[in-house]
């Protein structure tokens, strides 16, 4: 095991005034402290282009609280707003960085080291990096946390990387993918290796196959700009959705430890079949209902564009398969689009049948177990088995699917539910990398979802409609039932 890295004193927020400052990163900041997870000499420091001072920060940090964190987690939320202070930067140009660094060593000695977290447009990447490195904020004890988006293909994100590589080696750089922070992806991983029952038969001799599905009720919530260049495939796919993949189908890895687990994941990422067009829908929602209210459509909520319609796909469904032994032959179906019926992040296993049924002389249907692992917005964990409907009678043995279901708040009680920027921003802190995702993971990642869209090109395809409050277009379902399998719904 490598010497654990002592936990930095202080903490930049670049973005601190934006939309995921205000709703995540304060919010778990203060919830971190509050359970007394920070120490007592950490100080956060926020800067981004906002003209305030220090108690103007920390008058909009306490407004963010009280509108985004429960009143139970503020415990000690004055003690918390004394840690803040801030700097305004234009990070575009050279010129405040100075001064942001005199901030930065005004707020102690940092002996144990400053972590960054960079939550900034990417075209600020690059400056930001130069600047940091010209005001001397990139020594031996500092290490950056990027927020997504890294990129909008390969090329783009290989550009970033390099610019962050100019200035921090891979092991102080920390990728954030939020999703890897959800205490139920994290118990996938418990689910898997900490108990005996599941890893002997997870493999194809046992599983049918798996789906993944990422719905969304929302639809462009104000990011008009940025989701019309990027669509599903980047947005959630890229990232998201191949994490959850990658922990679902990857080896057991040797230890817990950051560069184990991290070496077996981009195994799997690497190991991904090229996807064909065939085996993928494209799809852009048109006005509907969502749990009975009317929402316009994508064409209505982008508005005019230079008189053109957009091809950017707001629901997609892949076929996929992992080319190794252990996952030869079982497909990955993914999932994910806007404006569908429920918001729900799960993974679905579902196993073979049973080889031969002792009860099939007395009409009893035998349904396949299945497995259901919940991320949001219920985190739980159900595992539907066959069972004898109680009862006596001449007919025979009659089944029943029944489920043994684990919720995550029921079976540890007096737990908090809490923001998956915690445990993010705690490791961050303290230096683990574990739950953050290395370069060549990223670039996997890239070069899988930039040969799906090279695909599409090539093959002149663009988005299905379907109607807002559906499960996408009926090509997603049919991807699906031509090999006999349904989405769980």
């Amino acid at each position: 095991m490598p010497e654990p890295k002592l936990s930095a004193d202080r903490l930049l927020l670049f973005g601190a005034t934006g939309d995921l400052s205000r709703r995540m990163l304060l919010p778990s900041l203060c919830a971190l402290d509050a359970d007394g997870l920070l120490s007592p000499d950490l100080k956060i420091i926020g800067t981004a282009r906002s003209d305030m001072d220090d108690a103007e920060f920390r008058n909009m940090a306490r407004e963010a609280l009280e509108q985004y964190l429960p009143s139970e987690r503020r415990g000690g939320m004055a003690d918390f707003l004394n840690r803040l202070s801030y700097q305004p930067l234009d990070a575009s140009t050279l010129d405040g960085f100075d001064k942001l660094a005199e901030k930065v060593r005004e707020n102690g000695p940092g002996e144990h080291g400053l972590a960054i977290f960079l939550s900034t447009a990417p075209s600020l990447f690059g400056p930001t990096i130069a600047g940091l490195k010209h005001a001397g904020l990139t020594g031996d004890n500092v290490r950056m946390c990027l927020e997504k988006p890294l990129g909008t293909d390969l090329e783009s994100s290989c550009v970033i990387n390099d610019a962050v590589a100019d200035a921090f080696p891979e092991d102080r750089i920390f990728r954030i993918d939020h999703y890897l922070g959800k205490e139920t992806v994290q118990n996938l991983l418990a689910l898997r290796f900490a108990n005996i029952l599941f890893e002997p038969i997870w493999n194809s001799n046992y599983i049918d196959h798996v789906q993944i599905t990422v719905a969304e009720t929302v639809g462009l919530e104000g990011r008009v700009a940025f989701y019309d260049d990027a669509g599903a495939l980047r947005d959630m796919v890229q990232n998201h959705m191949l994490q959850l993949l990658a922990l679902v189908a990857m080896e057991p890895p040797t230890s817990f430890d950051a560069t184990a687990v991290r070496d077996e994941k981009v195994k799997v990422l690497r190991a991904l079949r090229e996807v064909q067009a065939s085996e993928t829908v494209t799809g852009q929602y048109r006005a509907g209902a969502i749990q009975g209210q009317a929402v316009p459509g994508y064409d209505e909520e982008l508005g005019p564009k230079d008189g053109k319609d957009s091809n950017t796909e707001t629901f997609t469904a892949i076929k996929a398969h992992v080319d190794n032994w252990r996952w030869k032959g079982v497909p990955f179906y993914l999932r994910t689009g806007k404006r569908l019926p429920e918001r729900v992040t799960e993974i679905v296993v579902k196993f073979r049948c049973v080889p031969h049924s002792i009860f099939e002389d007395m009409g009893a249907t035998m349904l396949p177990n299945r497995l259901v692992i919940g991320i949001q917005p219920q985190e739980n964990i159900s595992l539907s088995l066959m069972a004898k409907v109680p009862g006596l009678g001449r007919d025979g043995v009659r089944l029943r699917e029944v489920p043994l279901d684990i919720a995550m708040p029921d079976a540890f009680v007096g737990q908090h539910r809490r923001i998956a920027y915690e445990r993010l921003l705690l490791d961050l802190i303290d230096g683990d990398q574990t739950l953050f995702v290395r370069r060549d993971e990223v670039e996997a990642q890239w070069q899988w979802v930039d040969a799906i869209r090279a695909a599409w090109d090539a093959d002149g395809l663009t988005p299905k409609t379907y109607t807002a409050g559906s499960w996408g277009p009926s090509a997603a379902i049919a991807l699906a039932e031509r090999d006999g399998v349904s989405w769980h719904e």
